[in-house]
C-alpha cells in the first residue's frame, strides 16, 4: 500500500518546518532558556504545531512522548497517564518531551479537575510539557496559560504552501503547471495537511495535475450570499435543493449555524416547527462538539445535513410571507459584552492574586466593595489603587 504523502514527506527537523520562523524561535527559545516548564503551541488545523514538536524531539535526540488530552480529560486519567509519562525515564536514557496534543478537546463535567492535574504533573515534572489546541483562550485555561509559554501557529501563506506542495511533485515526478498547483494550494484554506492530502488524492493514478479536477474539490469561486442559501433552506421543500444550500457559499458551518439561529425564530412562527428545527439545530452543535473533541471530521456532514436538510424538512408547508435574512448580533453582543466587563475583570484579577480568593468570587463580592471605597473615601482608594497596581482608568472606573 502506498504511504501517505503527509507521513512521507513530515518534517523530520525544525529547518524543514515552513512558514513559522517565529513560532520556532521561541519554541527553541523555550527548549534552551527553560524559564518555564510548559509551552502551549496554538494555531489553526494544518499549521504544523505537532509535526514541529516531533522535528524538535528530532533535532534535540530527545525521546516523544505523545498522548491526546480527550482520551483521559478528568484528573484521575491524566494522573494515570500523563503523571506516570513524566515521572518514569526514558527507556533509551535519553531525555524526554511529552505532547499533550489537543488540550481545547478538555470541557464539561466529565473533565472536571483536569486541567488542575495538568498544572500539577507540570509543576512536579522533570520534563518539559507541550500542549497543542486550536484556541486556549477559554477562561478555563487562563491558569494553564499563566504557567506556560504561548506559542503562535499562524495560518501559513499560500506561497508557502506551495514550495511544500513542489517539493512533493518534484520527488513524486508529478506532472504539474505552476497556475494549478498555485490553485491548489490557495484553495486548501491554510490548512498543509489537506493540500498535501489532496495532491495525493488528484495525482494518485496519472501522475499528473488536471486543472479541472482542482477546481472540481472546491465551490470556493462558485460563491452564493447567505441569504440566497437560506431561501433554499427555509423555502424550499425539496429535500435535495436544501442539502445542497450551503454547498456554494464562502462561510464555515460555525458561521452558518449562527446564521440559521439568527433568523429561523423569524421565519417559523409554528411553534411546533420552530421546535422540529432547534432540534436540528441542537444536533448540529453535539457534532460540532464532538469535531472539536476528537477531530473527527467526517462529522461535517452530518452538520450540514441538520442544518439544511433538517431544518428544512422542519416545516410542515411553506412560509409565505417575507424575511429579510441579516447576519447574526451575537458576536457582535458577546463583544460588547466583553468590553463593557473588561476593566472589571482586569481590576478583579490584580485583586484576586493579592488576596488568593476566586476570580468569580472577587468580581461578585470584592470589586463593588472598592468601587464605595474610592467613591467615598480618595485617600483609601489613593492608597489601595498603589498596593494593586491598578492603572489610572482602572481607578478612574471604580471611581464612578
Amino acid at each position: 500500500m502506498e504511504k501517505l504523502f503527509v507521513d512521507k514527506y513530515q518534517p523530520k527537523k525544525l529547518s524543514e518546518v515552513i512558514g513559522q520562523d517565529n513560532a520556532l524561535r521561541s519554541l527553541s527559545d523555550f527548549m534552551n532558556k527553560k524559564k518555564k516548564k510548559s509551552a502551549i503551541l496554538y494555531g489553526p488545523t494544518g499549521s504544523g504545531k505537532t509535526s514541529s514538536i516531533y522535528s524538535l524531539a528530532n533535532d534535540l535526540d530527545l525521546e516523544l512522548i505523545e498522548v491526546n488530552a480527550s482520551d483521559f480529560r478528568n484528573a484521575e486519567g491524566m494522573r494515570s497517564i500523563i503523571g506516570t509519562a513524566s515521572k518514569q525515564m526514558s527507556l533509551f536514557s535519553k531525555g524526554k518531551i511529552i505532547l499533550v496534543d489537543e488540550i481545547d478537546g478538555l470541557s464539561g463535567t466529565a473533565d472536571r479537575g483536569g486541567i488542575p492535574e495538568l498544572i500539577r504533573i507540570i509543576d512536579e515534572s522533570p520534563f518539559p510539557i507541550l500542549c497543542t489546541a486550536l484556541d486556549v483562550f477559554d477562561s478555563r485555561f487562563s491558569a494553564l496559560r499563566k504557567k506556560s509559554l504561548m506559542i503562535e501557529f499562524e495560518q501559513p501563506k499560500t506561497d508557502s504552501i506551495y514550495s511544500v506542495l513542489k517539493n512533493i511533485c518534484d520527488k513524486e515526478k508529478i506532472m504539474y503547471f505552476d497556475d494549478d498547483l498555485n490553485q491548489l494550494a490557495r484553495q486548501s484554506g491554510g490548512d498543509i495537511r489537506a493540500a498535501i492530502t489532496d495532491l495525493q488524492i488528484l495525482s494518485h493514478y496519472s501522475k499528473k495535475l488536471v486543472k479541472e479536477e482542482i477546481l472540481t474539490l472546491s465551490q470556493r469561486n462558485k460563491q452564493e450570499s447567505m441569504p440566497q442559501a437560506l431561501v433554499k433552506v427555509f423555502k424550499s421543500t425539496d429535500l435535495k435543493v436544501a442539502l445542497s444550500a450551503f454547498e456554494n457559499v464562502d462561510e464555515n458551518l460555525d458561521k452558518v449555524r449562527l446564521w440559521v439561529d439568527e433568523n429561523l425564530p423569524l421565519e417559523y412562527t409554528n411553534p411546533a416547527d420552530l421546535a422540529r428545527a432547534y432540534h436540528y439545530i441542537s444536533q448540529a452543535d453535539i457534532f460540532n462538539r464532538r469535531i472539536r473533541r476528537w477531530q473527527h471530521w467526517r462529522f461535517l456532514v452530518y452538520i450540514n445535513n441538520f442544518l439544511s436538510g433538517g431544518i428544512s424538512v422542519s416545516k410542515d408547508e411553506k412560509y409565505k410571507h417575507f424575511i429579510q435574512y441579516k447576519p447574526t448580533t451575537r458576536i457582535l453582543k458577546l463583544w460588547m459584552a466583553n468590553q463593557k466587563y473588561a476593566k472589571r475583570k482586569a481590576i478583579a484579577e490584580k485583586i484576586h492574586e493579592k488576596l488568593h480568593s476566586s476570580l468569580k468570587e472577587t468580581i461578585k463580592s470584592t470589586v463593588p466593595y472598592l468601587q464605595v471605597i474610592f467613591k467615598k473615601n480618595k485617600e483609601m482608594g489613593s492608597k489601595i489603587a498603589s498596593d494593586l497596581g491598578l492603572e489610572q482608568e482602572e481607578v478612574e472606573w471604580l471611581s464612578k
